[in-house]
């Protein structure tokens, strides 16, 4: 999930994707383990690869007369073409298909597998390039859209390279946050530039209409959804807020922000991306909301410092600075769990559980207990919170667990912490994927996997 800490470790993921501590193979792009919420979690990757394969095939059908080779050719293009705009319909976050993938943490793990499989479908399009200039009368706007497809395969080539090579393989070096977000928006133009050249580029005219219906219809769509994602959506979907309070412990900042204008609705475990121009602090990234509603709208994030952009906030941010708050997002949500439920927070990856403690009543009939690790006491935040929820109700109990003085949390004494059976309970994790892996493996090992596992993959980028 996207904990208030971090998706950064330079300024380059955000502090929201840090909470997994998801460390992918350099050069690889991380497809994690998913921790479905929902039956419709299937529901996304199913509806994104159908019209990818339905588009292969009417492609490879339609041009079947001309050969095997410019079938295929058409196939993979077409597929291509599909599944780049599918990429640019998911950056654009629509709310509506965000349940459909399980979050928008899974969301765009697909939108950058899908961009990843369009390159490599162009390649394949490249090298096995139809041939029909025996067929077709040529036009000048025609060998303009194939100089301009060719333009914008090498274009797009080189930028996907850059998404996907951000880390250097088997080296410490990354491109910086900004100039792989600045280079990420050109996306749109140059399927802009892929569009004219479907439209334009010399084909046969007696073919079955159907393939260029479908391939304009997607071409149109990945545009339009460019375009909004550019110009539209930094007007309506971003909020205005102030900050009222800054706080410093070690190095976490938690930010006190009152709306100005409309208030924001979130659920307590969601996410929402920030942004301070006003300091400086132009790009948005994405943190976890650190606290549940509240009737006056304020909200908290608590975001540890963990890369340039993240360290320089204390510096730059004053009381009074207005910034800008875009959300919300996320599905991680204690109330579709069950019963009893153990809540296991590593480091700042406690931000959800923060908001969930602070959400809790009197009347809250869920049997929870709460392990919260950090190396020293003095990295703890938000205690005052949980046990300000342990008094309002005695089924929720907490317990901070300090590594450097009490030793490495491990599946036994997990097992011997918690007050109820943990083969009977969902296990709620958000921190480093070390931690997860070492304490499920465990818990196995001992006989005692809980009944679920909830959790968020956090590198968007």
């Amino acid at each position: 999930m996207i904990a208030a800490s971090g998706i950064t470790r330079d300024a380059t993921m955000t502090d929201a994707a840090r909470r997994d501590g998801n460390v992918p193979v350099p050069g690889l792009p991380p497809l994690s383990r998913l921790s479905l919420n929902s039956p419709l979690a299937l529901t996304g990757p199913v509806l994104v690869a159908l019209p990818c394969l339905l588009a292969a095939l009417i492609g490879f059908n339609t041009y079947a007369p001309y050969g095997a080779d410019a079938a295929l050719g058409i196939a993979v293009g077409a597929a291509a073409v599909v599944a780049m705009a599918q990429t640019l319909i998911l950056a654009a976050r629509p709310p509506l298909v965000e349940p459909l993938f399980g979050g928008l943490d899974r969301m765009y793990r697909f939108h950058k597998w899908l961009g990843i499989s369009a390159i490599v479908l162009m390649i394949l399009h490249q090298q096995i390039e139809p041939d029909f200039e025996r067929l077709v009368r040529e036009t000048s706007l025609g060998e303009l859209g194939e100089e301009a497809g060719e333009l914008a395969f090498n274009a797009l080539l080189a930028l996907v390279a850059v998404s996907w090579f951000r880390r250097l393989p088997f080296t410490p070096l990354e491109i910086p946050y900004q100039i792989w977000r600045f280079s990420h928006r050109f996306m749109g133009a140059l399927f802009a530039i892929v569009v004219f050249h479907q439209f334009f580029v010399d084909m046969p005219t007696e073919v079955d209409p159907s393939l260029s219906v479908l391939l304009n219809t997607f071409g149109i769509a990945g545009v339009i959804a460019w375009i909004f994602t550019e110009l539209v959506a930094p007007y309506l979907r971003r909020r205005e807020f102030t900050v009222t309070e800054i706080s410093q412990t070690k190095d976490t900042t938690t930010l006190t922000l009152r709306p100005e204008g409309r208030a924001m609705r979130w659920r307590p475990g969601q996410f929402a991306f920030f942004r301070a121009p006003e300091a400086g602090l132009s790009e948005p990234h994405p943190f976890t909301i650190a606290s549940a509603p509240r009737p006056d709208g304020t909200l908290t994030f608590s975001i540890r410092g963990l890369g340039g952009w993240t360290r320089s906030m204390p510096a730059i941010l004053r009381t009074g600075t207005r910034v800008q708050v875009e959300g919300p997002y996320g599905r991680f949500n204690f109330r579709k769990g069950g019963a009893r439920q153990i809540w296991l927070a590593g480091g700042i990856g406690i931000t959800p559980f923060l908001a969930w403690a602070e959400s809790l009543t009197e009347a809250e009939s869920r049997d929870i207990h709460l392990i919260y690790c950090v190396p020293t006491q003095e990295e703890a935040i938000g205690v005052e919170t949980l046990r300000a929820a342990a008094a309002r109700n005695p089924r929720f109990s907490f317990e901070v667990v300090v590594t450097t003085r009490d030793g490495r949390l491990t599946a036994e004494r997990l097992i011997g912490a918690v007050p109820f059976a943990i083969r009977q309970a969902d296990l709620w994790f958000c921190g480093p994927t070390g931690l997860k892996d070492g304490i499920l493996k465990g818990l196995k090992a001992q006989g005692q996997t809980p009944r679920r596992v909830r959790f968020e993959q956090f590198e968007f980028t």
